[in-house]
């Protein structure tokens, strides 16, 4: 292996998934105004799947940001097992921390401000301590609660799990609520006060103008209390010099709900505007000019030129690249990083038949990230709603499937089923507003991932796949098989009782078939 491919490898390695404090080499490629807008005096919610770049950009607004503008990063992954009242605890005192540690750099060396922070602090640790055994007892009741619901359906499963928030779960964040009223009252209670020190902290300063409080992997929160958390971190920043910067996947977030007829959260376009950082296989072309610009950008630091980039892939090499991450960066690098160390030395050209190969276990791998990335009890309902489109998929021969818009508007269940299966790169959008040749309305396309027919090579004269990558791309989905209600109904009953065990089983013999 050449030494600038071992360099692009190592670059690889260390830059592909950003980490809190480490040494990072690659800029943040932005083919949009998505830094720019993100370093605005402006609540922002970046939205992205996995692996998109949600990280690095927040990333880049805390290293990039003017010097009377500071960030505080907090990655919420860390307190996804924490009970509703400790997660705004845990969140204001990393707040406060990070003030502490800085107050000389960026309010200077006042002695009342360090009393004030110490003060706060202390207080929050006592709530922190605060008995939560009573958190048992509130999950334990919702769980029989779940059980029972689940029970009185009985027969044969449906697909009626609400992916959102179901009225069991609002039953669940309420009882938790109330449950905890008065840690939650004594927070509310001293909200007001954290303004005013947040106030003399920039009335004192001469160097600070501004802080940003980031607020990434919010989905790793549970959902129920994602709205509750973002509304007291908006309230925290509304009329001081504070704004958050949340990076959360768009279909596994709840930003804001209803509580009592009284609302609940941060709304878009009203508390904060959104940042969308997703590019979509809709658009292939822009989405894979994303991608060559990122590998470009890698392969510059690693000291190769843009036509030894290039060189990298034969044939269909770099588009099924682009196909098998779905259109995301760090999917592609790491498919990238692993075709690469599959070849032998001398011949590190990627071709179609490198990527079918990998494809697979991406897809695996895509499984157990959304069973980490997503609560226990969606996970039958999501692996379920895998395998009956999958079954779809196989039986109709086809890898593109479309559902009515009207579908997708009136049944809540189908929609929230496929927007986090989108979310979690299990199917992938391939196109938004489409005509069918034979049934009247819209409709929307998505593409299977193809992990889940890599290896269907002795039906490939049978299976008609869809080359997205065409400029006739949409024309050709509008013959595309349509996937009804009743139909998903249908297969998701279907699904064997071990859906995830049979889903794996299927896709690793198919070709023994």
């Amino acid at each position: 292996m050449s030494a600038p491919i071992a360099n692009l490898r190592k670059l690889i390695q260390e830059n592909s998934r950003i980490q809190k404090g480490a040494s990072i080499q690659i800029d943040y490629v932005d083919v949009t105004h998505a830094l720019a807008d993100a370093t605005t005096k402006q609540n922002h919610v970046v939205f992205g799947r996995r692996g998109c770049g949600k990280s690095l950009l927040l990333e880049k607004v805390r290293k990039g940001t003017d010097e009377k503008i500071r960030a505080i990063y907090i990655n919420c992954e860390d307190y996804k097992h924490h009970s509703f009242p400790n997660v705004l605890v845990e969140i204001l005192d990393a707040v406060f921390t990070e003030i502490e540690t800085h107050l000389g750099g960026w309010f200077g060396k006042k002695k009342k401000l360090k009393t004030l922070v110490g003060e706060l602090r202390g207080e929050l640790s006592t709530l922190r301590a605060k008995e939560d055994e009573i958190t048992k007892k509130v999950k334990s009741k919702a769980e029989v609660e779940n059980k029972k619901s689940i029970g009185a359906k009985g027969g044969v499963p449906h697909l009626q799990a609400d992916l959102g928030l179901s009225s069991t779960q609002k039953k669940s964040i309420e009882a938790e609520y109330e449950t905890f009223d008065d840690k939650i009252r004594e927070l509310n209670q001293i909200l007001p006060r954290l303004k005013r020190i947040i106030e003399q902290f920039f009335v004192l300063s001469q160097k600070v103008e501004v802080i940003f409080v980031e607020l990434d992997d919010f989905y790793q929160l549970r959902r129920p209390i994602q709205p509750y958390v973002a509304d007291y971190v908006h309230r925290l920043c509304k009329d001081v010099p504070l704004f958050f910067k949340i990076g959360t996947l768009r279909h596994a977030s709840s930003l804001y709900a209803d509580r009592h007829q009284q609302p609940i959260g941060a709304q878009e376009r009203h508390d904060y505007q959104p940042i969308n950082i997703d590019y979509t296989l809709a658009d292939f072309k822009k989405t894979s000019e994303q991608i060559r610009k990122i590998l470009y950008e890698y392969a510059n630091k690693a000291g190769m030129k843009k036509n030894e980039a290039d060189a990298l892939f034969k044939g269909e090499g770099f588009n099924r690249l682009v196909l098998a991450s779905g259109g995301v960066p760090r999917d592609f690098l790491s498919l990238l990083l692993e075709a690469l160390s599959e070849k032998p030395a001398g011949d590190e050209r990627i071709g179609k038949d490198d990527v079918r190969v990998l494809s697979l276990s991406t897809f695996q791998h895509r499984i157990e990230e959304l069973k980490a990335d997503s609560e226990e009890k969606d996970h039958d309902v999501l692996i379920r709603g895998i395998y009956a489109i999958r079954k779809l998929c196989l039986d109709r021969k086809n890898n593109v499937f479309l559902v009515a818009d009207r579908t997708l508007q009136e049944r809540s269940a189908i929609r929230d089923l496929l927007n986090r299966l989108v979310d979690y790169r299990i199917i992938h959008l391939v196109g938004n507003a489409l005509t069918h040749k034979s049934q009247p309305g819209t409709f929307t396309a998505y593409m299977i991932d193809i992990g889940a027919y890599a290896n269907l090579r002795k039906l490939a004269n049978r299976f008609r796949e869809i080359d997205v990558t065409a400029s006739n791309s949409k024309e050709q989905c509008r013959n595309a098989p349509v996937l009804d209600g009743l139909t998903l109904e249908e297969f998701f009953a279907a699904a064997p009782s071990n859906a995830e065990a049979q889903l794996l089983k299927e896709t690793e013999d198919i070709d023994e078939e």
